[in-house]
């Protein structure tokens, strides 16, 4: 058996890696041709461009891998199968249940490095990316509203609610264009404050710039002939519990976040009783992507028991790229629809695995059988 393991992990190893390269070098190709429509602007040159399609390939690598698992398994598996190599596998004792089993156990040795990498390296590397990026734009645009930030607090006068809207963020990582507004309880705005610009620090304080803080009376005090109070400084600290951390998810692509800090800034979400749905969907989508890896090879060992004249090699790659494209299209739909119509985020994340964990166990089954 340890004979048999080592062909058919060589060989669907060394197909995988080709397939991936190939993708791989395509995705470069084309993120590189867009990156120069921007040379010669901000001194953003061909290597930056390079560089930049350089740092995207990690990403790319996360999203691809199982595709690549897909198509490199069912060609390693359909050649086996042409040249009557997996025939004579069958013939030494290569039964269903174990050929399944040695590739499940190969599916798992991906699922862990897809998971290395797309919690590890493409966060890192795509954050990278984004701010180099922002370096030659000038900063990085939060959309026309900026980004939203809220927090509850307790003060002596009572519950707070508190909004943060950050306009735009410098590639260093400053804030720009800060407004913060605390509401009581009852819902009237108590303190606004602006600045034009801001850091959050690793305790959390907020280290804000050229700040103009107003402060507005209760109706009690107003009555009492207290008046609105402006005050101006040049650097105002503003302890809060909002960290570095919450505010780079908040201003940060998604992309940028491993599945620990989709986790946290989900329950940060949930616990200030914003909208955590799409966030959570996306934890929990990140969390079972890779054992799509085991679902794939398992969708790939059918097609070792389809006979030749099913089809050369290259109609079953062809066949398996059209798989691979609408697991991806059912994965992106599901996520979609899960936000739209609210559903179970674990739920609407582990549907695409599942139905085609399901279809390939079908197919297995059927050609061991009948076949």
């Amino acid at each position: 058996m340890r004979t048999v393991r080592r062909l058919l992990y060589r060989d669907i190893v060394w197909s995988v890696v080709f397939v991936s390269v190939a993708f791989l070098s395509l995705f470069y190709f084309i993120d590189f041709v867009d990156a120069l429509e921007g040379i010669g602007r901000n001194g953003y040159t061909v290597w930056h461009a390079a560089a930049g399609s350089a740092l995207e390939m990690p990403g790319h690598f996360y999203e691809l891998f199982p595709i690549c698992v897909l198509i490199g398994t069912i060609y390693s598996m359909a050649r086996l199968a042409q040249s009557s190599e997996y025939t004579i596998l069958r013939t030494g004792g290569l039964g269903p249940v174990r050929a399944l089993g040695l590739l499940t156990t190969l599916g798992a040795i991906f699922a862990a490095f897809t998971f290395v990498v797309g919690d590890y390296v493409a966060p890192l590397s795509e954050r990278e990316a984004v701010l180099m990026k922002a370096s030659f734009r000038g900063g990085l645009q939060l959309g026309r509203t900026g980004a939203w930030l809220k927090e509850r607090r307790a003060t002596p006068d009572g519950e707070r609610l508190v909004s943060v809207n950050v306009a735009r963020t410098t590639a260093r990582g400053e804030l720009e264009g800060v407004r913060i507004f605390e509401l009581d309880s009852d819902g009237r705005l108590r303190t606004r404050i602006q600045a034009q610009h801001g850091r959050v620090g690793a305790d959390s304080v907020w280290q804000l710039e050229q700040a103009e803080r107003t402060d507005w009376p209760t109706p009690e005090q107003a009555a009492a002939g207290r008046t609105v109070r402006v005050e101006t400084q040049a650097a105002l600290r503003w302890p809060s519990s909002l960290s570095a951390a919450v505010v780079a998810a908040a201003v940060l692509p998604v992309s940028t976040m491993s599945t620990v800090e989709l986790w946290r800034y989900s329950n940060h979400l949930s616990g200030q009783e914003q909208a955590a749905q799409r966030h959570e969907i996306q934890f929990w989508k990140k969390a079972l992507y890779p054992f799509a890896c085991v679902v794939m090879v398992a969708l790939a060992l059918p097609f070792a028991y389809l006979h030749a004249r099913a089809g050369g090699v290259s109609l079953k790659v062809f066949g398996g790229i059209m798989l691979g494209i609408s697991f991806v299209l059912l994965n992106n739909v599901a996520g979609h629809l899960g936000t739209l119509r609210d559903w179970t985020p674990w739920i609407a994340a582990a549907t695409p695995g599942l139905v085609y964990l399901g279809l390939s166990l079908a197919a297995f089954t059927w050609l061991v059988r009948f076949r």
